[in-house]
Formats: C-alpha cells, structure tokens, sequence
C-alpha cells in the first residue's frame, strides 16, 4: 500500500522520528509504502544520498524492498537501525556491506545553562565565514553551505568577534528538525563551544519542530558524548550499499 500524507506515514510507523525525518512532510518527491508492519520511505538527496528508510519486521520489510526497489533509481540506499540491517543483508541476496554508524534523538531542550545564549546565534549572510571555519575544522563535514537543504547556521563567536563554532539547521522537516556540519576551531576544541553552538540550535529546532536529531560517526565519541550531555538518545543505524533487486 503507497502511503500518500504525512500523517499516513506517522501512523504506519508509529511516529518513528527516523521515518518521520526520512518522510520530510512528503514533500514532492518523497514516496512510502506499508506492507503489514513494515515501513519503507523513499527519499531523494536527503543529507547528499538517495535514501530507502525502513522500520518493522525484517522478514515483512524485505518483501516490501523487493517490491518497491524496482520503482527507485539504483542509488537508493537501504537504511535501518542497525539490527534490522544486519537481517536483511541475509534476505536480500546482493545487498551489502553495512555500512554502521550513529543516530542520536531528543524531545527535551538542553537546560538554559547550556545554551550559551548570549554568545550564540543564527547567523546572517555568513557563508564565507562558515566555509573558512569548517575547511579547517571539518573539511570532511556533510553541509556546508549551498547544499540544498541547508536553511541556516549558527555559530559562537569569540571575545573578537571570530567565529569559533559552528552547526546547521539542515534537512529539517515539519515533524523533525535536524542538525548537522557541528564544528569547531582545532586549537579550541574542549572549551565548550561545541556543547554552546550544540545546545542553542537543539534548543531553537526543538521549539519549531518538537524534536531534533543528527546523525554522527561511530568512532567519533567525543561528539557523542557532548550530544548525551545535552540529552540525545543514541540508536545505532546502518546503510546498506547500493543494490539491485535481482
């Protein structure tokens, strides 16, 4: 069955934050289909990748890819938590390898005293500024500035006006907002900069959105451990390189 709304999806996958993030509000472009209790959203250029993000069953989600893959261009990537994953590599001969990494949720603002509010904010007209930061602090990062998606950024500023952190409000959606391209200047890493730009930005998507996410490399625990600071719970997901249905 092709779920048509939002608020199908919601109900299909019982207001799952990933799904819900992976359904951007149905935006035009976005397609998703239930089968039982499986879930599956196809997304197109979500965070730079062509996006197939499933929830249920592992038996009843592989029937579902199999049938909708045909429909989708051969760069969809299956995306699931990270035990979901690892059974479909084993129902769906040609999928592979998992590719692991981390999704991190909340609902809950950082308390005030973490928002470092009078050092942070969104900034205006400040691509170059951001660019420059993140080509030294971050030249791998995913958002930079111009990418579709990418509504704005904000950033902490020093005593002299420089900028030394920086993080994107980037890919939100109605139901989800989400953060990415967090940084900070090399030399003043550990200040807490990171947790102020963090914390201001969780604060802001959640007011607009309900709730926030971001999506962040498994090695990298320092950035989860400032993200479980401000109250983000972690899941671990996985992606499943590219694959035809066979």
């Amino acid at each position: 069955m092709e779920l048509t709304s939002a608020e199908d999806v919601a109900a299909a996958c019982q207001d799952d934050t990933i799904v819900m993030w992976a359904a951007q509000g149905m935006r035009p472009g976005i397609r998703a289909w239930a089968h039982g209790e499986a879930v599956a959203v196809a997304s197109p250029d979500l965070n730079r990748r062509d996006r197939l993000t499933v929830r249920g069953p592992a038996g009843q989600v592989a029937v579902l890819v199999r049938r909708v893959l045909p429909e989708l261009a051969p760069s969809y990537r299956v995306m699931a938590e990270r035990d979901l994953a690892g059974e479909l590599v084993g129902l769906l001969p040609g999928s592979g390898p998992v590719r692991p990494f981390e999704w991190m949720e909340t609902a809950t603002p950082p308390s005030p005293q973490d928002s470092g509010e009078e050092e942070t904010g969104w900034l205006e007209e400040r691509d170059a500024e951001v660019a420059a930061l993140l080509a030294e602090a971050a030249p791998a990062a995913w958002a930079v500035p111009g990418l579709p998606g990418i509504r704005r950024w904000a950033g902490v500023r020093a005593a002299d006006g420089s900028l030394v952190a920086t993080a994107a409000d980037a890919w939100s959606c109605p139901e989800v907002g989400f953060v990415a391209g967090v940084a900070t200047v090399s030399a003043l890493r550990g200040r807490g900069y990171g947790r102020r730009v963090c914390a201001f930005v969780f604060r802001s998507l959640i007011a607009a959105h309900g709730r926030v996410a971001l999506v962040v490399d498994t090695d990298n625990r320092a950035a989860i451990g400032v993200y479980e600071r401000l109250g983000m719970r972690l899941r671990p997901v996985a992606a499943l390189a590219p694959f035809s249905a066979g």
